[in-house]
């Protein structure tokens, strides 16, 4: 497939080359990505990329997601999740004691947790020392246990109701044992169709700065994209491309996760053209594309709870490496219409990788490499 010729007949040469070479792509690069017919020719360029980085390997984590609350004050437009008030049906807030127990039965059960994942709506009334005693009382259960914790637009609303600097949010966060930030909350960073998804949400400026902030104090971040709503090509390739300069700036990005956006229990509609069968090779494609870009950001995450488990094994061939973990209990994607199962098993995961011709990899949140059936091997906060 990385025949110099047939890549000539699609205008792909200069790109044929650059990537052969390790080179990186340009803006006008990535548009001639989604733009090309076929799409496995750029799949095969982006297998070419994921194998010199990491051969054979596919990643997955063993993890415990807790969404805390679904009560929010942003008013997304296309979040299923959200609750604008605890009075409403569907809403609910957890208790620090809600917190704990889904910990201590993760925990103590053989799953042996590598990660924690704790992430929720932006709740009007939950003060940052809630959130302080929270970690700590997750340190008290599993001193070594790394905590991913708070997207930036969580970080910004902290800050906000606290009338402090998003720095000093982060600096205290770490102190009560936060370990990394999850990356969501990006969505797409063009300052035109930003508003009209999510007006009030922290803007695309302020993702960007927060994300470098932690980096700064040397807590590692993800970051993510939203895709497949209203935003266009170019508003694509313009997101990852600002993600591919704060990480020439700051270098805490450790993985990027493309997150298609659910259409089934959203409030915001869609065009036909955006709907149907024809979104799995839009995916792909867009899995693909990351990873060509992205040439300074490790790792490209497969979310199966997103993508299923069956196109997120595809994904292994267009240059995604890792498929998140076992996740246990999740909201915010079911609630938006996702069809993959609630968790899966380590077995369930490493059969997925396997037979999809890789070799499954044991990870912690920071990407660690972990034995099979170990803990971390050292502690990471």
């Amino acid at each position: 497939m990385l025949d110099a010729a047939y890549y000539a007949d699609l205008g792909l040469s200069s790109i044929h080359e650059k990537v052969l070479d390790g080179r990186r792509l340009s803006f006008d690069d990535g548009l001639a990505l989604f733009d090309c017919p076929d799409i496995t020719a750029v799949g095969a360029l982006a297998l070419h990329a994921r194998c010199r980085l990491h051969g054979r390997k596919a990643f997955y984590v063993v993890n415990r997601q807790i969404n805390y609350t679904n009560v929010c004050v942003n008013g997304c437009v296309f979040c299923a999740f959200r609750r604008d008030a605890a009075n409403e049906p569907g809403a609910f807030v957890l208790s620090r004691e809600d917190i704990l127990a889904r910990l201590k039965n993760a925990d103590q059960s053989s799953l042996r947790l590598d990660e924690l994942h704790i992430v929720g709506g932006c709740h009007p009334g939950l003060r940052l020392e809630w959130f302080e005693d929270v970690l700590r009382a997750v340190r008290a259960v599993n001193p070594t246990l790394p905590i991913k914790a708070f997207t930036p637009v969580e970080i910004e609303h902290f800050a906000r109701l606290e009338g402090i600097s998003s720095l000093e949010v982060l600096q205290r966060l770490k102190a009560a044992g936060l370990t990394m930030l999850p990356g969501g909350g990006a969505e797409i960073f063009d300052e035109e169709l930003r508003p009209q998804l999510c007006p009030h949400k922290a803007d695309a400026a302020a993702w960007l700065r927060i994300s470098g902030e932690a980096h700064g104090l040397g807590i590692k971040t993800n970051c993510t994209m939203l895709f497949g709503h209203l935003e266009n090509a170019a508003q694509r390739v313009d997101h990852l491309c600002r993600l591919r300069d704060q990480q020439d700036k700051s270098g805490g990005f450790t993985c990027f996760i493309p997150l298609p956006f659910l259409t089934e229990n959203s409030r915001l509609k869609l065009p036909d053209e955006r709907l149907g069968p024809q979104r799995g090779l839009d995916q792909l494609r867009t899995v693909a594309v990351s990873r060509l870009l992205l040439d300074n950001i490790p790792h490209i995450k497969a979310y199966w709870i997103m993508l299923g488990p069956k196109l997120a094994q595809t994904a292994l061939w267009y240059g995604a490496d890792d498929l998140d973990g076992t996740i246990v209990e999740e909201h915010i994607g079911h609630m938006a219409g996702a069809q993959s199962s609630q968790g899966l098993t380590i077995n369930e995961l490493e059969s997925m990788i396997s037979e999809s011709g890789f070799e499954p990899v044991r990870r912690n949140a920071i990407f660690e490499t972990l034995p099979p059936d170990g803990r971390n091997s050292a502690e990471v906060r």
